[in-house]
């Protein structure tokens, strides 16, 4: 499983720890991934993402996974988010 947030894209980054006597050795900052279960009111259903903490936020923010889906860029969307917001503008449209 790769470490890369479902919805922002966001993954690690590179480095360096920085000991008192200034030495440099590399490093890698992991982001803060959570499994979560975020609940559709287009679909009435929940969808299982994996999401970092910021993201999570986010969502919140913006009122929920159906409008972070339709304002989020389809490049930093992974294939699983992508698919779902594919399924929440068919619903919408039809409806």
């Amino acid at each position: 499983m790769s470490r890369r947030c479902e919805l922002t894209g966001k993954g690690p980054m590179s480095g360096n720890n920085v000991s008192h006597a200034h030495n440099k050795t590399r490093r890698r900052f992991l982001p803060n991934l959570n499994d979560v279960t975020l609940q559709s009111e287009v679909l009435g259903r929940g969808i299982k993402l994996r999401i970092s903490a910021a993201a999570l936020r986010s969502v919140d923010h913006r009122g929920g996974l159906d409008a972070f889906l339709a304002k989020a860029r389809d490049g930093d969307l992974s294939a699983n988010a992508l698919k779902v917001k594919k399924e929440i503008a068919k619903a919408t449209a039809s409806a």
